[in-house]
């Protein structure tokens, strides 16, 4: 599905959010303000969340077109997520006083903008309910996205909490730091909202509720995503920064990290050693003592047998899914195929 029919859905779903804010006799300026806001910090990314959900109510009704208001139905909930998305980023980028986001300054760091932005990410996501509502209200299955928006936020939400205690930039505590502590942070703050919540929203448009289904999709998906956040630590440090389009920040950022997690767990003392000299610390010179102690230590074909390991078992789990009540095999495989040995 073009990635330029879902964004030209988008003025539509911008237009009725700030139509309410004229309905509510806000005063010009605010209109402006919050207009600024969505196109902001809802355009210009990759929009892979809200575009798997059009995908994948297309895979499981074999629909292979759309007609104009079923598709803008479906790509709203795409937009959804990705409103999600900007309230996330939005008040991420303040915890963690980031600079930039998609190659261009924080929102918050914007010309007269500042802690406004704070109630700027409420606001986008409370455009969530209010087009949920407008919407969906008539369908049975309303309340159900309604708890799935909420239940996801909080997970996530859940996990950015467990990032930010075990590894806050400005103060480096190894100890911290596990590889069951960093497989909860990424299925939390990763894979719930951006693998598991575009395929359900598309099941219950497309009528497949059952519990064992929704079941079957997180038991495969939520591993996905997680594998999808260990590779995205491994091509921080491993990948081609121009190919990728960034330069890893990971190390100097004292990121709870799969690599740092990997390295703690295999490391002498002499390399532990290293690892606490080092890691976290805003230095070039010693980001390199830390990329060279992880060739030194094989990080790397570590992460190549992570990487056939789990790829194994998702497979395994995709092999024996029930089809009989509508879900599809394809869905999931088609979320693996995106992501096995991508290089970006």
């Amino acid at each position: 599905m073009s990635k330029a029919k879902f964004e030209s859905v988008f003025p539509r779903i911008s237009e009725e959010l700030v139509q309410l804010l004229r309905d509510e006799g806000l005063p010009q300026d605010a209109v402006q303000w919050f207009s600024d806001s969505l196109q902001y910090n809802c355009v210009g990314g990759k929009l892979n969340r809200g575009l798997s959900v059009v995908d994948t109510y297309q895979l499981l009704t074999g629909k292979k077109e759309l007609d104009d208001e079923e598709y803008y139905r479906l790509a709203l909930l795409g937009w959804l997520i990705e409103l999600l998305q900007a309230f996330f980023l939005v008040s991420d980028d303040i915890m963690d006083e980031s600079k930039t986001r998609r190659g261009q300054p924080c929102w918050y760091l914007k010309p007269k903008v500042g802690m406004i932005a704070i109630n700027d990410a409420f606001m986008l996501e409370s455009g969530i309910y209010i087009l949920l509502k407008k919407h969906f209200r008539q369908e049975k299955y309303y309340i159900d996205l309604v708890e799935l928006f909420h239940d996801i936020s909080f997970k996530t939400e859940l996990g950015q909490l467990v990032d930010l205690l075990t590894a806050p930039e400005d103060e480096v505590d190894l100890n911290r730091f596990s590889l069951d502590k960093h497989s909860f942070i990424v299925r939390y703050k990763t894979a719930y909202y951006s693998f598991y919540l575009p395929v359900v929203l598309a099941m219950y448009v497309a009528g497949i509720t059952n519990p064992k289904d929704l079941q079957q999709a997180m038991d495969v998906l939520i591993p996905l995503g997680e594998y999808f956040q260990v590779q995205d630590d491994y091509l921080d440090n491993f990948g081609d920064p121009e190919f990728i389009g960034k330069i890893g920040t990971d190390i100097q950022d004292n990121k709870c990290s799969w690599l740092v997690n990997k390295a703690l767990q295999k490391a002498t003392p002499e390399q532990r050693q290293i690892l606490e000299d080092n890691y976290g610390v805003k230095d070039k010179s010693k980001e390199l003592v830390i990329k060279k102690l992880y060739d030194d230590m094989k990080i790397e074909q570590d992460y190549l047998d992570y990487e056939e390991e789990v790829v194994g078992d998702i497979k395994k789990k995709i092999e024996q899914v029930d089809e009989s009540r509508g879900f599809k095999k394809e869905v999931l495989n088609a979320f693996l195929a995106k992501i096995y040995k991508r290089q970006k």
